[in-house]
């Protein structure tokens, strides 16, 4: 290591961002596994579901969102004048706002003149810098915008680009998958999961594999492109994420919209637990697994909590 390294490193490790940085990370991930074998009638086959809620900004978001501005803040991508943009109005959005108010670093977010009002009355409450693009546009015409203000002002913006940085999937691929591994003490026989960035999937997946080549790994996409699921993507007909892996799948299934709504009631009135609707979507996934297997442990994600989607929460009420 020569001595610019060593100098970086030692200002990194005693500057006051970087010990709020450590100071958050008691806040991201460590999140409980939740049993609904319940759901299904077979003794042998154990269902868990990682309520992933239970976090900084009470999303699964939070993993990616931490692990990705830690990273360009120890290369020195980052610091109090340059900020972080990036093209979300979801989940990612809220965890980018809430590490980044912390710690003291801009955040800046490109998203459609629709994007849902609740989650841009968070982001504004959390200071970030809201860059409107068309409500006719797409997350695509989303992410151009944020890459063309990180060109035009390389001086003020550091694009984290969460579909394309290796640090979201490497979030899971520390964290999300040895949890599982721990809670269940090895014995996970299948992980099940949708997929938007996939993030989750492929670092999850990919270390699960690692840990035992036998374990079967499902993914989970709408079943068209005119779906419900916020935060998944129908890969057919969408833009494939970079950091995608579109080999490492054992199996792929499809959701119906609707089967997650149903799946949003019955877990409400069996277990007690308002799941969102990609939450209740991995569930229903799971569901499908356990009718094709003799025994087994399976495993999946519920990604965030039923209080983020109001709006579905009232559609459901009065169906």
């Amino acid at each position: 290591m020569d001595e610019r390294e060593t100098d970086t490193l030692t200002k990194t490790k005693t500057d006051s961002v970087w010990k709020k940085l450590e100071n958050l990370s008691n806040f991201i991930g460590n999140t409980p596994l939740f049993d609904f074998s319940h759901l299904q009638k077979n003794p042998k086959v154990k269902i868990y579901a990682k309520l992933e809620w239970n976090q900084l900004s009470n999303s699964v978001k939070a993993r990616a969102a931490y692990n990705i501005i830690l990273e360009a803040y120890k290369s020195g991508l980052i610091n109090y004048q340059k900020g972080i943009i990036d093209a979300s109005s979801g989940n990612t959005a809220v965890a980018y706002a809430s590490i980044g108010t912390h710690i003291g670093i801009p955040v800046t977010l490109c998203v459609p003149e629709n994007a849902s009002q609740q989650k841009l009355s968070s982001l504004k409450a959390l200071g970030s810098e809201i860059v409107y693009t068309s409500k006719f546009g797409t997350t695509d015409e989303a992410q151009e915008k944020a890459k063309e203000l990180s060109n035009l002002h390389p001086e003020k913006y550091f694009y984290t680009n969460q579909y394309a940085n290796d640090n979201n999937w490497k979030a899971h691929y520390n964290g999300t998958a040895l949890e599982i591994w721990q809670q269940t003490k090895g014995e996970v026989t299948h992980f099940v999961s949708g997929v938007g960035t996939s993030g989750t999937f492929v670092g999850t997946s990919r270390r699960l594999k690692e840990l035992n080549p036998f374990i079967s790994l499902i993914e989970l996409q709408p079943d068209s492109a005119m779906h419900g699921l916020e935060g998944w993507k129908h890969m057919e007909s969408a833009k494939i994420p970079l950091i995608y892996d579109g080999h490492l799948a054992d199996q792929h299934l499809t959701i119906d919209t609707f089967e997650s709504y149903d799946m949003i009631r019955r877990v409400a009135k069996e277990s007690g637990v308002l799941l969102s609707p990609s939450s209740a979507a991995n569930v229903a996934g799971t569901l499908k697994v356990a009718e094709t297997i003799n025994m087994g442990v399976i495993v999946t994600i519920c990604p965030d909590h039923a209080s983020n989607y109001p709006e579905i929460l009232q559609q459901i009420q009065n169906v």
